[in-house]
């Protein structure tokens, strides 16, 4: 496979990754924003959309106040953010059509009819409810591709590079998030453990489809170590950060295996894990889960500056 078209294949999947992440993450800070303004109310939750998506700096650079019609615009049909829903859907299919060949029928088709739909609401700001529909479109959508791309892509290196552009997305988007949550959002005085922070952590679950993975795990009420160990460690929960690592590793072995040979992406990679593997919650909280996620962001984007040089470049 030329690298260029293992590049188009990777970056698709991190486009859609990343869209169907912007999809969730607004789905729940409108759940957030429904508090009254005691309870954190929509301020903080927007601004938590913002720092979560990792535009902060973008969207201040506008100007503009943090409202759910200026963020939910910003992050989903702006066409000046290029993280916008719009702009990664229509990077997701700019790179499907440059590999067209290499894709079924049925998984084009769904990255096609997830940008036309998101094309069907314009470019204006949205209203609550259109914001609404918008995501769950687009969701829809998104699960359609997962699907096909699952049931009909050969097992080979098309499907595994649009799979590790998925997985190393996903692992940043996760990593992400729990960090917002747990560093940013809660307002100081509000106490650990009371009912604001138990709605932000059981959001928090429904942003990855988690909620029903944790009550069937601890079976308890919702705990801030207990979602940190499901998002982090839990290796059969699908967004963790170990099933992310296990899931790189696991493609860069196969990618390795049809080229005849290991670089630096596996060797980070296999690092990333074994360091994962080797602590456990408690040892995470004692030296700081904000530092553990900070570090781990930096060392997935190390991971994907190596994928790009090792294949892509």
């Amino acid at each position: 496979m030329l690298s260029r078209s293992a590049s188009n294949l990777y970056w698709m999947g991190r486009y859609l990754e990343r869209a169907d992440f912007l999809c969730r993450l607004i789905d729940a800070t409108v759940r957030l924003a429904s508090l009254p303004a005691s309870h954190g109310g929509a301020g903080p939750a927007w601004e938590s959309a913002i720092k979560s998506a990792a535009v902060a700096d973008a969207f201040e650079a506008k100007g503009l106040p943090v409202d759910e019609a200026n963020v939910g615009h910003f992050l989903t049909l702006d066409p000046d953010n290029d993280s916008s829903i719009r702009r990664c859907l229509e990077a997701a299919r700019s790179n499907g059509r440059a590999v067209r060949t290499s894709l079924t029928l049925e998984t084009w088709e769904a990255v096609n009819d997830a940008w036309h739909e998101v094309q069907r609401f314009g470019s204006g700001v949205p209203d609550s409810s259109t914001l609404v529909r918008l995501v769950d479109s687009i969701k829809n959508s998104l699960l359609m591709f997962d699907g096909a791309a699952h049931r009909t892509q050969l097992r080979e290196s098309t499907y595994w590079f649009l799979r590790l552009g998925t997985t190393v997305e996903r692992a940043d988007n996760t990593a992400r998030l729990l960090d917002v949550k747990y560093h940013l959002l809660l307002p100081r005085e509000e106490p650990v453990g009371g009912s604001l922070d138990y709605f932000q952590w059981t959001t928090l679950l429904r942003t990855v489809s988690a909620l029903t993975a944790y009550r069937w795990v601890y079976r308890e009420s919702v705990k801030p170590w207990l979602v940190a160990d499901l998002l982090v460690f839990n290796r059969a929960m699908p967004r963790s950060l170990i099933a992310c690592l296990e899931d790189a590793v696991w493609l860069l072995d196969q990618l390795a295996a049809t080229r005849g040979r290991r670089g630096p992406a596996n060797r980070i990679a296999s690092a990333s894990l074994r360091a994962l593997a080797g602590t456990d919650i408690e040892r995470l909280f004692q030296s700081g889960l904000h530092e553990f996620l900070e570090e781990f962001i930096g060392e997935n984007n190390r991971l994907g500056n190596a994928i790009a040089e090792q294949y892509l470049f």
